[in-house]
């Protein structure tokens, strides 16, 4: 990296920034010969940010083997060697992936490691796709993401750029979010917790025969069943415990998540830190199936072929896809399991504020959505 000292022997490849008379100055080296510089403004704090922009992007230039050996390139305008300031901040705005990058090394110790190695990398993936960085192009960036992305993920990818621009505000590192007054308006549509399309009892208990026997995917059935039976999230499931069972209830304590060293356990769940689900007796039929002769609290209930963590996105793209063909039942998401044991609770009158203390959601939530999805297998009770 380029070094902020004044006189600092630096490192092949690396620009070093100099105050020479007041003035800041870049020099470095590149075949063989020493090149300097001259940025042409003071030497300030905000001035310095951006010299280091611009010491970064030679820096990168040197690595990727497209330096231009002309210094055009890099030398400022004449208009920069003005005394107005204005002139070089706009020469000097520095681009979108960049602020991305320095943004994203601030918030990564504040976020769950599962949020940056999906979402910020996700937007970083996005912003590296873009074609324009230039905040001076905001508007043509907010239309690539509506035109290339599908509603939901611009959203979240804008919302997200924004952030970052509001950050270096605060860090001095522009002066205005170009994206601080755009919006994108989502069509009405659902999440994964309200794509709700349960399976019937009759489904339910196909696909979990269908596991049963199969050859290749039989070892997944307690795993399926106990989706069924207590509605949870498979990231809970996953992440469950020997431990975790007592004689009376299921404890959910921690979830399965993605993080930037692949599949992890972390504290607390998806919308609360715990939960407790009653030990029923479909529930203890299953875990009884699969109780080991000899129990080490710390194992994970139910584990791959392999003994390894269950990558749900890996069974749901093979064995649950392969077991729904097999019953010829049209596809829907593996987390319908959870959906098909609340809307059956729903169906046997059972309050909707318990079924939410089970499920880890909310008696509106399935007052709203679930109660919606039965009205076709509800009867009017007998009024004679």
């Amino acid at each position: 990296m380029y070094s902020k000292t004044h006189g600092k022997k630096a490192s092949k490849g690396s620009v070093v920034i100099l105050n020479s008379n007041g003035r800041l100055q870049l020099r470095f080296s590149y075949g063989g010969k020493r090149h300097y510089i001259s940025i042409g403004l003071p030497d300030t704090p905000n001035n310095r940010k951006l010299a280091e922009f611009k010491a970064s992007e030679i820096e990168k230039d040197i690595i990727y083997e497209r330096f231009d050996e002309t210094l055009q390139k890099y030398k400022p305008s004449k208009s920069l060697s003005t005394i107005t300031p204005i002139t070089p901040i706009d020469k000097f705005k520095p681009k979108l992936d960049e602020l991305w990058y320095k943004y994203s090394e601030f918030k990564k110790p504040q976020v769950s490691p599962s949020t940056y190695a999906k979402d910020f990398t996700k937007h970083r993936n996005h912003i590296a796709k873009l074609p324009t960085r230039s905040l001076n192009e905001a508007s043509a960036i907010r239309d690539w993401l509506l035109n290339n992305l599908t509603p939901n993920a611009a959203k979240r990818c804008l919302t997200q750029i924004k952030a970052c621009c509001n950050w270096a505000m605060e860090e001095g590192l522009i002066e205005t979010n170009p994206f601080g007054f755009m919006k994108i308006q989502l069509p009405k549509g659902a999440s994964e917790e309200q794509d709700i399309n349960p399976f019937t009892k009759e489904e339910r208990d196909l696909i979990i025969k269908t596991f049963a026997n199969d050859r290749y995917y039989s070892h997944y059935t307690s795993y399926v069943r106990f989706l069924f039976f207590t509605g949870c999230r498979p990231s809970e499931a996953i992440a469950l415990k020997w431990k975790h069972i007592t004689n009376s209830v299921i404890q959910f304590r921690q979830s399965a998540v993605i993080s930037e060293d692949g599949l992890v356990v972390k504290e607390g769940l998806k919308t609360q830190k715990k939960r407790d689900f009653p030990l029923t007796p479909e529930v203890k039929a299953i875990l009884k199936d699969i109780y080991p002769e000899t129990v080490n609290s710390e194992s994970f209930i139910f584990v791959s072929p392999r003994g390894k963590l269950i990558d749900h996105h890996n069974f749901s793209s093979r064995a649950w896809k392969s077991i729904l063909e097999k019953c010829n039942i049209p596809y829907r998401k593996s987390y319908q399991t959870r959906h098909t044991f609340i809307s059956l609770c729903v169906e046997a009158n059972i309050n909707s504020t318990a079924i939410g203390r089970w499920t880890g959601t909310s008696a509106k939530m399935i007052d709203n959505h679930y109660g919606a999805t039965n009205f076709t297998n509800l009867r009017p009770p007998n009024l004679s």
